[in-house]
């Protein structure tokens, strides 16, 4: 509302559409034109609109407020700014009132400060430069030039044939220099330049292998053999390469490093076996691995084993009178001695007090077999009184446990500093698999479970390949391996990395010596994970015979049971395809045929696409 004795200025001129105005205006301006109790001309000039990018803001939320049709162009909006403009600057120079005289001053001409000044302090844009496009600067001379052409009419309105003003900003301030990476192992540069001016593009082609000359990335790819299905691959280049990761990679000083030259080690038994192994081949290799045997500390048998008392024990210590032969023991007997003394025992048919001499003076074999002809029972004691002798992390402990029928304790416990190395204990479950096959098994299993639940990945994957375990996913976290020496419960980056991708493939190429129709269907798509790093690090003729390598295994499957493998592999290896050396032989006419393995996975997938 308005003070008495005050007009709104604001109606002597026509109303401008809100459809039809440009001008530049704050959100919060915006905001309070919504409001139908409050003035919305407060502080606009020419009327009421909003910006390009207020549009959308208010299209989004408000759409009962968009400015334009939805193929309205920027070149339209800013044609609809410059009718604006000029509309207003053409009534200024009639001799219409001005927005000065519209402020209420009595007296004097007031002085008209810049348009562009008024647009900036009247917040209807952020920014200068962008009113600047658009707007001239009136405030030392006028032009009278106007764009389009004016009609006056008899009714006195005004109306404007907007002439087509190409006022589209461009997309880039300066000439720049764009680049993408190209499926043949190079980097395209495309060099600035200004085509107005008569110059021409220029485009750089640069080798992404040359770039990245002497990273590490690089140079551990270019050390693989791979891919390990060549005809020209012999096992020797493999075992080099893994006694070179033996060298370079493992730090004997700590136990993952030991671990991890195990796993390498083994691979090179392997290779060197043709993928075939026995249980002694491998306990070998541990207890050459092992950095030192074990001195493992006997015991005194528990005297309540043995059905004696403390008294009574020491009774029976040497120099005391025994009352059974009237004698005096010596001090020291010699072995003869306590031989003879368990053999009058016997005379006197004391059989009990001859299995006690026998188990303290350490004559086991004598007890043993004397208790196995007398009762079970006798016989289970007496080879209890034994087991108390030994070392609880003793490996005999172990292989008398499994003998037992029993899950070895060391199974359980292993991996900690108290029980010392596992590699013994595992050596010989694998040296001694006499009797229940199935036992074995799941103590070999535990044992690995152990191992993995204390962070020694690689020694529990050791005890896995022992066990036959199958690979499995990196999505199935309840599968005990997925890659090779790497655990899938950590994030996919760390997981597969690229000696673990390394280490899998020489492992496959094992079992292809032992079975040449052989695979790893879990594998693959490591291999079509490992072929693109080969491709983004300048190397795209190896990655396309890995594409080649996998999509032999998928077609000897259906292909149906992993289209989503085998859709990638095809694209894949149709932006390499002419990376292969054999199309550079061919005749120039038959250079657009293409691989029959990529024919036949194409129409694999298309049939698929089909049903």
């Amino acid at each position: 509302f308005f003070r008495q004795g005050y007009e709104d200025p604001h109606w002597q001129y026509p109303a401008a559409s809100y459809r039809d105005d440009y001008p530049y205006q704050s959100q919060q301006r915006q905001s309070v034109a919504w409001q139908g109790d409050r003035d919305p001309r407060q502080g606009e000039p020419y009327g009421k609109s909003t910006s390009y990018r207020d549009q959308h803001y208010y299209r989004g939320y408000h759409p009962n407020l968009a400015t334009g049709p939805p193929g309205q162009d920027r070149m339209q909006t800013y044609g609809s700014y410059e009718e604006s403009y000029t509309l207003a600057a053409r009534r200024e120079g009639a001799g219409g009132e001005t927005l000065g005289s519209n402020s209420g001053e009595a007296g004097g001409q007031p002085q008209e400060p810049s348009l562009l000044l008024q647009y900036h302090e009247s917040g209807l844009s952020s920014s200068s430069h962008e009113l600047s496009q658009y707007i001239h600067d009136g405030t030392d001379q006028y032009d009278p030039v106007l764009p389009g052409s004016w009609n006056v009419e008899q009714t006195g309105e005004l109306s404007l044939v907007p002439t087509p003003i190409p006022a589209v900003p461009l997309k880039f301030s300066r000439p720049h220099t764009s680049l993408c990476f190209g499926a043949g192992g190079h980097l395209v540069l495309a060099c600035p330049h200004h085509p107005a001016e008569g110059q021409l593009a220029h485009v750089e082609l640069h080798s992404l292998e040359a770039i990245l000359h002497g990273t590490k990335e690089l140079e551990e790819l270019q050390a693989f053999p791979g891919p390990l299905v060549r005809e020209d691959l012999h096992k020797v280049d493999v075992v080099t390469f893994c006694q070179q990761k033996i060298t370079t990679g493992c730090d004997p000083s700590t136990q993952r490093g030991r671990d991890s030259a195990l796993l390498w080690k083994f691979l090179v038994l392997l290779c060197r076996q043709n993928g075939s192994m026995v249980g002694s081949d491998t306990a070998e290799l541990l207890m050459q691995d092992c950095r030192r045997e074990e001195k493992y500390k006997r015991q005194e048998p528990a005297a309540n084993l043995v059905g004696l008392a403390d008294d009574e024990w020491a009774s029976r210590q040497p120099g005391t009178l025994d009352l059974i032969t009237g004698e005096v023991p010596p001090v020291v007997e010699t072995q003869a001695q306590i031989v003879e003394k368990f053999t009058k025992l016997l005379y006197y048919g004391r059989k009990k007090d001859a299995l006690v001499w026998a188990m303290r003076n350490q004559l086991w074999g004598h007890a043993l077999f004397l208790s196995s002809k007398m009762d079970p029972r006798t016989y289970s004691w007496v080879l209890t009184g034994f087991t108390s002798t030994l070392a609880t992390s003793d490996p005999l402990q172990t292989l008398f446990q499994l003998m037992s029928g029993r899950i070895p304790q060391a199974a359980l416990c292993c991996g900690d500093a108290t029980w010392g190395d596992w590699r013994p204990h595992l050596a010989v479950m694998l040296s001694n698999k006499a009797g229940d096959v199935e036992l074995n098994h799941r103590a070999i299993v535990t044992m690995g479970d152990t191992l993995a639940s204390k962070g020694a990945v690689e020694a529990a994957h050791f005890c896995y390949l022992m066990a036959d375990i199958p690979f499995g996913y990196f999505g199935h976290k309840a599968d005990r391996m997925a890659l090779l020496g790497s655990s899938h419960r950590q994030v996919f980056a760390q997981f597969a990395s690229t000696e673990a991708i390394q280490r899998m493939e020489i492992f496959e190429y094992c079992q292809l010596l032992r079975q040449p129709e052989s695979f790893l269907l879990p594998f693959q798509v490591y291999k079509l994970l490992y072929a693109s790093r080969l491709a983004d690090h300048g190397l795209p003729a190896q990655a396309l015979q890995y594409c080649e390598q996998i999509s032999t295994v998928l077609l000897r499957q259906d292909p149906a049971t992993h289209p989503v493998l085998a859709q990638q592999v095809m694209k894949l290896a149709e932006r390499l395809k002419l990376s292969d050396p054999l199309l550079l032989e061919m005749p120039e006419q038959d250079q657009t045929l293409e691989p029959d393995w990529l024919e036949q996975l194409r129409a694999c997938c298309q049939e698929w696409e089909v049903r």
